[in-house]
């Protein structure tokens, strides 16, 4: 029996505890586990690097919404993309990433990976030739945001896929704006799906995290080894809030949308806003790609003020309701100045944001406060 998104986020790898009925997985607050004779492993578990239950009951759910054969857990979201980086690419190998990827992915290539010998090339991956063009010999993975952060540029997950293979390359999909709710990358060829579990799969600000699922056993073992082996693990309580969050994500999504369409509707008709990002309009680059590959647009706003970058500031800090903060996918609605905050670091690059660029994530409050709120930010 195929069962809907809001089932396996309840129940999957989540069966009542066998001792006591728990409908909750329990918090396994522990490091080692007694051992059935020498290399008896009761269950599996020997060491909680290794392997924790409350972690596996969440690496279970989140394969299971992905659709893929492994998950895994890992301390934040940068911890996954250095372990599948450094799993699946060597000293001289390459990649090529978005040309306005998460300041934080940038960093990690840029002032950590490329000095192990790392070599990457943002292209905009929205151009499917100039991705072509860009394949060498020794390119391991397209690396793939989409929708991009922050300026929620679309990518053809299937098209690129398909580029990747033929290339004998991997094609890895950071799916957080869109959580599994909105968009599944293994069904559309993707082979690994990079979250930051801190967003919208945790949904409540109150957790860091971040997972891998892979589509391909051989791969999803790989991946496993060097998640051991490196240990950026998530601890068990993370883990626990994490899968508490991912039950709710599917009604969660659905608000989220709602509002965001509403607050994209007000900018769209506002005098002082000169550009809207956001994939479900008609007019976005991507629209015909979103509307393909994805459920619904999302919840996460972007777009760009008259007078600069000062005018930008300014609305940041005149709003109320929408809280000034980095991170995204709460419950609670954020807004922040992206050149000065989340992607500081891209600075100076070619992946520098524009000045007068304001960023949203739209929670699941009263939308018409949020829109009261916004209204007089923008003054």
């Amino acid at each position: 029996m195929t069962e809907g998104f809001e089932t396996l986020a309840i129940h999957a790898g989540q069966e009542p505890d066998s001792l006591t009925g728990a409908v909750v997985p329990p918090i396994y607050a522990v490091s080692t586990y007694k051992q059935d004779g020498v290399g008896g492993l009761r269950g599996g578990y020997e060491y909680s690097r290794s392997a924790n239950p409350t972690r596996t009951a969440l690496e279970s759910c989140l394969a299971a919404l992905e659709g893929g054969v492994r998950g895994l857990a890992f301390a934040s979201g940068l911890a996954a993309e250095d372990t599948l980086l450094r799993t699946v690419c060597r000293p001289g190998d390459h990649v090529i990433i978005p040309d306005d990827a998460y300041g934080g992915t940038y960093r990690l290539f840029a002032k950590v990976l490329e000095r192990w010998g790392l070599v990457y090339d943002p292209v905009p991956l929205g151009d499917a030739a100039a991705v072509r063009a860009a394949m060498r010999p020794e390119t391991k993975v397209i690396w793939v945001e989409t929708p991009t952060n922050p300026l929620l540029g679309i990518a053809d997950i299937e098209r690129l896929a398909s580029i990747a293979h033929d290339g004998g390359a991997l094609l890895v999909v950071d799916n957080t704006f869109a959580s599994p709710y909105l968009q599944q990358p293994l069904a559309l060829g993707a082979d690994v799906v990079v979250h930051s579990t801190t967003k919208y799969v945790g949904g409540h600000s109150d957790v860091i995290g971040g997972a891998l699922v892979a589509r391909d056993v051989a791969l999803g073992e790989e991946l496993t080894y060097h998640q051991n082996a490196m240990g950026a693990v998530a601890g068990p309580f993370d883990a626990w809030l994490t899968l508490r969050g991912v039950k709710t994500l599917g009604v969660r999504m659905d608000r989220h949308c709602d509002n965001a369409e509403r607050v994209v509707d007000l900018l769209l008709s506002h005098p002082k806003v000169i550009e809207v990002f956001y994939p479900g309009i008609e007019r976005h680059p991507g629209h015909e790609v979103a509307a393909k590959q994805m459920k619904r647009f999302g919840g996460m706003v972007s777009f760009r003020v008259a007078g600069g970058e000062q005018a930008a500031v300014d609305v940041c800090d005149r709003a109320r309701l929408f809280t000034l903060g980095e991170s995204l996918g709460g419950v609670e609605s954020l807004i922040e100045h992206p050149g000065r905050m989340t992607h500081a670091s891209a600075a100076g690059s070619p992946l520098e944001v524009p000045a007068d660029l304001v960023r949203l994530s739209v929670g699941i409050e009263t939308v018409g406060d949020l829109l009261d709120d916004l209204s007089q930010a923008l003054g």
